[in-house]
C-alpha cells in the first residue's frame, strides 16, 4: 500500500475556554493537514476488494460519509472513469484519489477511538501471527462503527496499529455476544477464510443458556431465515421458507430447573441465527431483548444475568493453501460463570447425557 506524508497547509490559533489566566493568554495551536491528490495502482493481493472498502483503508482518518460523498461526486476515478462503491478492483487498476483536508488535527486528538476502548481490546487478543489475529470480544462492544456507535473492535485495532497496512474483520459477532472473533492482517488470508465460512469449512461452537428445560437430546434445526424491516427501522430476522438456508445444531450440556445450558454449532452464519432458531423452538436465549421472553429476562436479571447469554466459545479450521490447522477457545466470561454457579446453588441441576 502506498503511504504519503501529510503536508501542513495552514495554522490556526484558537482561544481556549480559560482564555485569560494569571499568566495571561492561553492559546491552543491546531493545524489542518492537507493530503494532495495521488494515484494508486492496485496490487494483486487486493483483487476483488470492493472499492469502498479499499478507500476506507486509504483514508482511515475520514468518516465513511465523506468517502461515499467522494464516490457520488465522481472525485474517485478508476482508469480515468467514474466507478460505483460496489466495483471490485482488479490488479493494475489505476485509482485516482482526490485531495483531502483533515481539519483540527493534533497529536492529542488524532485518534477518534477512546483510549479505554483501545486498552480493553488490546487486553483481549487471544492470538496473533503475521496474517491472523483472534480477539476475545467483550460483550456490549460492536465489532465496527455504525448507527449510534462511534467506534468498535476494528477501529480500536487500527488505532492500536496505525502503521499496519491491512486490518479487516473476517466475520462478525452481535454486539451483546462475547467470544472468538477473527481478524485478517493480510488480504489473501481474508479471502481464504471467508471462502471457508461460505463453504461451511469452519466449525463454530457457541455456549447459550436457553429458557426452560430442554427435552430430549441433540437437535438439528434447519430453518431458512430472512431480514425484515423498513428503511430507518430496526430490522429483525424471521423464519422464512423463502429466506436463506440456515442450520444450527443444539446439544444440551446441563439442565437446570428453568433453563438449559446448550452447546450450539452452526453450519451457516446468518444474522441472529442462534437467537432466532432458539426462539422458534419456544426456548429463547436468556437475556435476549429482541427475540426473548421479557418476563423471564427480568427474573434472570435478578439472578445476575445482565446481558445476552451467548458466547462464541470455539473456532476450528484448516487453511486449504497450507493445511495449517487453527483451534481457538475463549473461556466463558466470569459474569456468565457466576450465573451458572447461582443456578447450581438453587439445586435441581443435572448434567445432560
Amino acid at each position: 500500500m502506498t503511504h504519503y506524508p501529510a503536508i501542513i497547509a495552514e495554522r490556526r490559533i484558537i482561544a481556549s475556554d480559560n482564555f485569560f489566566s494569571n499568566i495571561g493568554k492561553c492559546l491552543i495551536f491546531m493545524v489542518d493537514e492537507y493530503y494532495p491528490a495521488r494515484e494508486v495502482v492496485v496490487a494483486a493481493e487486493r483483487a476483488g476488494q470492493r472499492l469502498d472498502n479499499f478507500l476506507f483503508q486509504q483514508f482511515k482518518f475520514l468518516p465513511k460519509t465523506r468517502i461515499y460523498k467522494m464516490l457520488r461526486k465522481g472525485e474517485v476515478r478508476i482508469n480515468g472513469g467514474r466507478a460505483k462503491q460496489t466495483y471490485r478492483i482488479q490488479p493494475g487498476d489505476r485509482v485516482r484519489l482526490p485531495p483531502v483536508r483533515r481539519e483540527g488535527a493534533s497529536s492529542a486528538t488524532r485518534s477518534e477511538v477512546p483510549v479505554a476502548l483501545q486498552q480493553r481490546i488490546a487486553q483481549q487478543i487471544l492470538y496473533e501471527d503475521a496474517r491472523l489475529m483472534v480477539i476475545d470480544k467483550p460483550p456490549g462492544i460492536a465489532v465496527h462503527a455504525g448507527s449510534g456507535v462511534s467506534a468498535g473492535v476494528i477501529e480500536a485495532l487500527r488505532a492500536l496499529r496505525p502503521n499496519a497496512d491491512f486490518i479487516e474483520l473476517i466475520h462478525r459477532l452481535d454486539r451483546p455476544t462475547s467470544g472468538c472473533l477473527l481478524v485478517a492482517l493480510e488480504r489473501a488470508l481474508l479471502l481464504e477464510v471467508q471462502a471457508l465460512l461460505r463453504e461451511g469449512g469452519i466449525q463454530k461452537t457457541y455456549l447459550a443458556l436457553l429458557a426452560g428445560r430442554w427435552k430430549g437430546g441433540g437437535r438439528r434445526i434447519e430453518q431458512a431465515l430472512s431480514r425484515r424491516g423498513a428503511k430507518g427501522q430496526v430490522r429483525q430476522t424471521h423464519g422464512d421458507p423463502e429466506g436463506k438456508h440456515a442450520v444450527s445444531r443444539f446439544t444440551p450440556i446441563r439442565r437446570y430447573a428453568d433453563a438449559t445450558l446448550m452447546q450450539v454449532r452452526i453450519d451457516t452464519g446468518r444474522t441472529h441465527q442462534i437467537r432466532v432458531h432458539a426462539a422458534e423452538q419456544g426456548q429463547p436465549v436468556l437475556g435476549d431483548t429482541r427475540y426473548g421472553d421479557f418476563a423471564l429476562n427480568r427474573q434472570f436479571s435478578k439472578r445476575g444475568l445482565k446481558r445476552l447469554f451467548l458466547h462464541a466459545q470455539q473456532l476450528d479450521f484448516s487453511l486449504p493453501s497450507s493445511g495449517q490447522r487453527y483451534q481457538f477457545e475463549a473461556p466463558l466470561p466470569e459474569d456468565l460463570q457466576a450465573v451458572l454457579q447461582q443456578l447450581s446453588e438453587t439445586g435441581d441441576d443435572t448434567a445432560a447425557s
